[in-house]
């Protein structure tokens, strides 16, 4: 009797930021998460803020034709004290969502709390704390500039976790949106491995 196919799908997250955007690259295959790729874009050395929108734009754009996603995950600007940061991660953002409108992906956003809360189960955990998550969870060991693109990474999850679908017996029965890492695991329990890694 033939399987019935695993669906798939290829999720490209994105934390957009004027100095530096992290992005992760996952395949989701059923219920399991792989890694594809996670990396950052340096802007610390470009001054124009136009000419860095541009880039944004620009890598954006490349790694949706490299990676070809079936939609993009981004993170929401957080809400801050420091207007001109907000006006100008807010742009990033905007761009970044353009890049994938010009490429006809669908674009979920999500906010910097909620991304957290979905991987490691605490809305105030730390950029470590979710690294070394999403390291117990893909598997991987750490790169250069590690917690930016692990930012990108997290969002690609994050947006992964929402929409996993539960499936018996090879068949996908239902989508069912998971709270946080704590629900996920408990419907998850065969996935997930005991990791000497306790977060604090």
């Amino acid at each position: 009797m033939e399987q019935p196919k695993v669906k798939e799908r290829i999720i490209l997250g994105i934390d957009p930021g004027t100095a530096v955007m992290g992005y992760g690259v996952v395949l989701e295959k059923g219920t399991k998460i792989e890694l594809i790729s996670l990396g950052v874009v340096k802007m610390d050395k470009i001054d124009d803020h136009m000419l860095k929108l541009q880039r944004i734009f620009e890598k954006t754009v490349a790694l949706i034709d490299n990676y070809k996603p079936d939609c993009l995950s981004i993170e929401a600007p957080f809400y801050g004290k420091n207007i001109q940061v907000m006006l100008k991660l807010g742009r990033a953002q905007g761009v970044c969502m353009a890049a994938a409108l010009s490429r006809s992906v669908s674009i979920t956003e999500y906010s910097p709390r909620k991304i957290k809360q979905s991987i490691t189960g605490n809305g105030n955990a730390t950029k470590e704390q979710v690294a070394a998550m999403l390291q117990t969870l893909l598997k991987f060991t750490e790169t250069p500039d590690f917690l930016d693109a692990t930012d990108g990474l997290a969002v690609a999850v994050c947006h992964s976790f929402q929409k996993i679908p539960v499936s018996k017996g090879g068949k996908i029965t239902s989508k069912k949106s998971h709270s946080g890492w704590a629900a996920f695991v408990k419907d998850n329990a065969d996935r997930v491995k005991a990791s000497g890694n306790k977060l604090k």
